[in-house]
């Protein structure tokens, strides 16, 4: 920091302290506030959309392959029973088709998301610190303004022998004033205009995320029933008619009743 930049900031400290013991008016600018706080809100939404469309892609990629790896595990059951059983090809058909929805989430979804969901979230984050960096610029002009405007008061209630003094000191509030007022209605003119832009921005991507998760799950219920055709007909009649729950509990007592679970 330049020793000119230095004193800038020691300034605008000594400024800040005036103002929060109130030796220094403070300039209270409603209308820039609230534009202020919609794109704090607008800011804060696009971070955590950006965060959730990221957690959303891990959730998918992380979904399939642990969904492999389950009909990894349920093919080893069947195939260590009985290789040629309904079940053994029925898992079988399932650990491929599972396979083959790991592999398409990798190949035909992950490029797609990424450039038309998780690239442009990035680039619209990635304008918000220039955007506060404007802010920021524009609050410390406020202070000067605000250093300069007290100073022309005190002059002008108490006059200086110095015929120099005041007009010197108009002068750098005026300029003080110019400057701030000028980063002021800038902000207020186009930090709405930011927002207004944020629908036809994100129009896209939220229609490209849609159309994603209509051809996952619609490749997802095509290879599903696919394996269908493995189990037994009846097997549906019966689930729906909570026999299945039956055949199961069924099992589950006779587990019971071995005593190496206990029963004895």
């Amino acid at each position: 920091m330049s020793w000119t930049g230095f004193k800038k900031s020691l300034n605008r400290a000594g400024t800040t302290v005036l103002q929060k013991t109130g030796q220094i008016e403070r300039t209270i600018d409603r209308e820039f506030a609230d534009e202020e706080a919609k794109y704090r809100a607008f800011e804060k939404e696009c971070q955590a959309l950006q965060r959730d469309a990221k957690q959303y892609q891990d959730a998918m990629r992380s979904m399939t392959t642990t969904q492999a790896r389950l009909a990894e595990t349920i093919e080893t059951f069947y195939g260590a029973a009985d290789r040629t059983s309904d079940g053994a090809m029925a898992s079988h058909a399932f650990t491929s088709a599972v396979e083959e929805l790991d592999g398409g989430i990798q190949r035909e979804l992950e490029g797609p998301y990424r450039t038309t969901i998780m690239e442009p979230l990035g680039k619209m984050n990635a304008y918000f610190p220039v955007v506060n960096e404007h802010i920021t610029k524009r609050n410390k002009k406020l202070l000067d303004f605000d250093a300069a405007r007290s100073k022309l008061r005190k002059t002008i209630e108490k006059p200086s022998e110095d015929p120099t003094k005041l007009p010197k000191t108009q002068q750098e509030h005026d300029d003080a004033k110019e400057v701030f007022e000028l980063m002021n209605d800038q902000l207020i003119s186009e930090l709405p205009q930011l927002l207004d832009l944020r629908i036809p921005y994100f129009d896209p991507s939220f229609e490209a995320m849609i159309r994603m998760q209509c051809k996952f799950a619609e490749e997802g219920y095509e290879k599903m029933s696919a394996v269908q055709r493995y189990f037994a007909d009846n097997v549906r009649d019966d689930y729906a008619a909570g026999q299945l729950d039956a055949q199961v509990e069924a099992v589950l007592q006779e587990m019971r009743e071995l005593s190496i679970c206990g029963a004895n």
